[in-house]
């Protein structure tokens, strides 16, 4: 047992065994397994790939895919033969495509440090807007994090519940930003979805202006965790003041933001300004509804745990596909 963990990790940290028993069983899984459900019967026509459904027996490698053009504007014309999938570097038959503006779980961290303070007012404001644009089908929790992390409200579609969460937060303490995005991808790993009509589309937007400076749980285990997940993870790092030692910190705290994004085919954010926080929350909303599902089952048998790199590549001109880097095949029991 790690000395001095908060009540919250600890029970985390002890439920990890149990926790890694649920599969999410779902098409926006990196590795699902389908069953057969009246979905089924209602794919796309007949000249794309069936779109997400649930068959028994099959290994399903699902990817969300951000396609944008050479402005940046997010493309969503494509059709499935404009997308090629390459794991580790072996060209793979997509066998499910989709466009469906899927429900999203999504989990809200917000950083409550000392360092915080004078920032937080307009970062409630942008983060409780984003929650406004949150769907009916779409379902959200809130989680403020400074010395210790808080789940301030748990998963509920109630817009009016998460603001009143993210306006409860005050500043204060230091930075447990790795035991945040933990809690964070532990609780989405719970949201499981018991039919086709319940899979969603799972991301992490987290907020924050320094390094980590508390958290007992180190970034190798968070990254890994999330490597294993299948949530895209979006960072905003809001830069700090410019003395030498918060430049250091936020440097070190940029690189684990960056990496965090890139892994799991979120983006990294770097505001010089809170004013800037409502537009960067608009840039995340509009792209969790403008992401394609494209899956396949891999050519490559071998159920050995390995990691396995992923390029998703788009016939198309300027087209730039961005999604996970990559994924853990499945082991032999």
């Amino acid at each position: 047992m790690i000395p001095h963990v908060s009540k919250r990790i600890r029970a985390v940290i002890a439920g990890t065994a149990a926790v890694a028993a649920i599969a999410i069983g779902t098409a926006s899984t990196g590795l699902a397994r389908q069953a057969p459900t009246a979905a089924a019967s209602q794919g796309a026509a007949t000249s794309e790939p069936q779109a997400p459904s649930f068959r028994a027996g099959v290994d399903i490698v699902s990817l969300n895919v951000t396609v944008t053009d050479g402005t940046a504007r997010y493309m969503t014309d494509l059709q499935s033969g404009d997308f090629s999938v390459f794991e580790d570097g072996v060209k793979q038959d997509v066998t499910l495509f989709s466009r469906t503006n899927l429900p999203i779980a999504l989990a809200i961290l917000l950083d409550t440090s000392a360092s915080m303070e004078n920032k937080l007012p307009v970062a409630q404001d942008a983060a409780a807007g984003f929650a406004k644009r949150l769907r009916a089908q779409d379902v959200a929790e809130v989680i403020d994090f400074d010395s210790r992390v808080t789940v301030l409200q748990n998963f509920t579609n109630s817009t009016a519940s998460l603001e009143q969460a993210i306006r409860k937060t005050s500043a204060g303490g230091s930075t447990s930003l790795f035991n945040a995005v933990y809690i964070a991808l532990k609780d989405l790993k719970k949201v499981v979805a018991r039919n086709a009509d319940e899979v969603r589309r799972q991301a992490i937007v987290v907020l924050s202006d320094g390094e980590d400076t508390s958290s007992l749980l180190p970034f190798e285990e968070v990254l890994d965790l999330a490597k294993r997940s299948e949530t895209a993870i979006y960072t905003i790092g809001l830069k700090a003041d410019d003395t030498p030692g918060a430049t250091k910190g936020f440097k070190e705290a940029e690189f684990v933001m960056r990496q965090l994004a890139q892994e799991t085919g979120g983006r990294a954010f770097f505001p010089n300004q809170a004013s800037e926080l409502a537009g960067i929350y608009t840039q995340i909303s509009d792209e969790l509804s403008s992401q394609y599902t494209v899956g396949y089952t891999s050519r490559n048998p071998r159920r050995d745990g390995a990691w396995r790199r992923l390029v998703v590549r788009i016939d198309r001109a300027n087209a730039v596909a961005r999604t996970k880097l990559g994924y853990f095949a499945p082991a032999a029991h």
